[in-house]
């Protein structure tokens, strides 16, 4: 049996009856050359013995746009229900859900504490959308510490990233 982080988003987003099936981890990161905007992110899905990576790039974008997409990538790649274990470099993805900025934003009509329009209101929808489907936790790990996943799905958001150079 696997202990849950304590991280979950219990009260913020969640689906109506708590998913059954297996748990499953789930490693994303974005990256992005800010300068001009070329974008990768990647995602290593770990359930049981098996591991799924994914990866992908765009062009004029944002590191937390990309950091986002790995999320969603993963959570678009579950064809069941599950636990989610989402292990994130990102403050900014985990903060919106376990600081309960999502629903801050949605109450609010889609404006920040200093009424100004969420960036990336379209992934935060979609993503919402799909994280009403499982049960959400988040273990935060610092970037570049050496922690295996987190380094793999980086060097996969980078590569993806440098495939968009000219």
């Amino acid at each position: 049996m696997t202990t849950l982080p304590s991280q979950s988003v219990a009260g913020c987003i969640q689906p109506p009856v708590p998913p059954q099936g297996q748990t499953v981890w789930l490693y994303s990161d974005g990256a992005c050359d800010t300068t001009k905007g070329h974008g990768g992110w990647a995602t290593i899905l770990r359930y049981g013995d098996r591991e799924l990576e994914l990866s992908g790039h765009e062009s004029g974008t944002t590191n937390n746009r990309m950091e986002l997409m790995g999320l969603i990538a993963g959570l678009r790649a579950l064809k069941r229900p599950c636990t989610v274990l989402v292990v994130t470099d990102s403050q900014y993805l985990r903060k919106a859900f376990t600081d309960r900025w999502i629903l801050n934003w949605q109450q609010n009509g889609w404006k920040t504490a200093s009424k100004e329009p969420v960036k990336n209101q379209d992934l935060w929808e979609e993503l919402i959308e799909l994280a009403r489907k499982h049960a959400l936790h988040f273990v935060w790990v610092r970037g570049h510490s050496g922690h295996a996943y987190n380094e793999r799905v980086d060097k996969l958001a980078v590569q993806e990233r440098l495939k968009l150079r000219k």
